[in-house]
């Protein structure tokens, strides 16, 4: 908006770098140029004011498609002022001399203009497109068919108005189509949701049968192994009783040996005593064979004589001293014989029994 003061007679005016200002006095441009600031006289002169900034329109309406469904568009547009003398001499964009705003609705009127080429494209594109086709494609194609319409436009090319850009933001059904519209797709994923729960649980259920399978093949593994260790500890305490027995029976055997030896010994040892004592016993028999009688029956006496301690009673009868007497007799007879009978005769040691 335009800074206008009041110096009496005089006033001035100053206005923004984004308004192309046009001064008329007589009917004719006396001044032209964006962002002026100037004196002027208000009785003999008017000035008009005209955006050439980037200006952003909404665009919103709704169409009918070809299966007669409503779809409500929303978009923008922006656009920018390239000839604002043009601009000026078909909308009035003149300016209150004292407040400095437009007498007018300039850009209103511009706006509507806008508007309504840009809605004769697309609803010229939806009516002969089908619902779910716009739906589907009617971004893209809606921009472009509007952009191109806007740029082709005879009235705006001569206005000196520019197109910069066409973004539609919105294109949507009613709400009872489109949650009908929505239905399939949403009936299609709850589908492809089961199926995936589905398949969750089928895989999870495989999971668990490999897991209870392994667990099940571990045991089996381990059941094994503790047969195997089961079996070896039977073997190896098999094989040390074996081992065992065989060191006793070895033992036993070395004892019998030793005992075998020992007896043999014993018994060779026996053997020869027995032998030597049988050897003395026939020596002393052979002795004892040659000797008279009366001299074994006096060895005999000698022998009992020497065993018994005390003799209480002794018995003497003639059987017995008679041939004992004689022994002697004939004895001492023949000693003296071969002695001569000289006095170094002597009797035999023990003739007084």
């Amino acid at each position: 908006m335009a800074d206008i003061r009041n110096y009496g007679f005089v006033r001035h005016f100053r206005t923004d770098p984004t308004f192309h200002v046009l001064k008329y006095r007589a009917g004719k441009v006396q001044r032209s140029g964006p962002g002026l600031a100037f004196w002027f006289m208000p009785m003999s002169a008017s000035i008009a004011e005209v955006p050439v900034d980037d200006r952003e329109l909404m665009l919103m309406f709704h169409a009918r498609s070809a299966d007669f469904q409503d779809v409500n568009v929303q978009g923008v547009v922006t656009y920018r002022v390239t000839d604002p003398e043009s601009l000026a001499s078909r909308v009035d964009f003149t300016v209150d001399l004292a407040t400095g705003v437009h007498t007018k609705q300039p850009l209103e009127k511009l706006s509507l203009m806008v508007t309504q080429i840009a809605q004769q494209y697309a609803a010229g594109y939806i009516t002969v497109t089908p619902v779910r086709t716009v739906l589907v494609e009617g971004y893209e194609r809606i921009r472009e068919l509007v952009r191109e319409g806007l740029e082709s436009d005879r009235g705006l090319s001569e206005a000196g108005i520019e197109i910069s850009s066409v973004r539609i933001s919105f294109l949507k059904p009613t709400s009872v189509l489109e949650k009908a519209l929505e239905m399939p797709t949403r009936e299609q994923i709850q589908q492809q949701a089961d199926e995936a729960g589905f398949d969750r649980r089928a895989r999870a259920v495989e999971n668990e049968r490999a897991i209870q399978e392994n667990e099940l093949q571990n045991q089996i593994e381990l059941a094994r192994r503790e047969q195997n260790l089961i079996n070896q500890r039977g073997d190896n305490e098999l094989h040390r009783v074996q081992q065992e027995a065989e060191a006793r029976r070895v033992e036993a055997e070395a004892d019998a040996q030793r005992n075998r030896v020992a007896a043999g010994a014993r018994a060779e040892s026996v053997r020869l005593v027995e032998q030597a004592k049988a050897e003395g016993e026939q020596a002393r028999m052979d002795v004892y064979r040659d000797l008279p009688q009366s001299v074994m029956l006096g060895l005999a006496a000698q022998e009992l004589a020497g065993k018994l301690q005390r003799i209480e009673h002794l018995n003497l009868t003639p059987e017995l001293i008679s041939p004992l007497l004689a022994n002697l007799l004939e004895a001492g007879t023949e000693r003296l014989k071969s002695g001569g009978d000289g006095a170094g005769a002597r009797w035999p040691r023990g003739w007084w029994w």
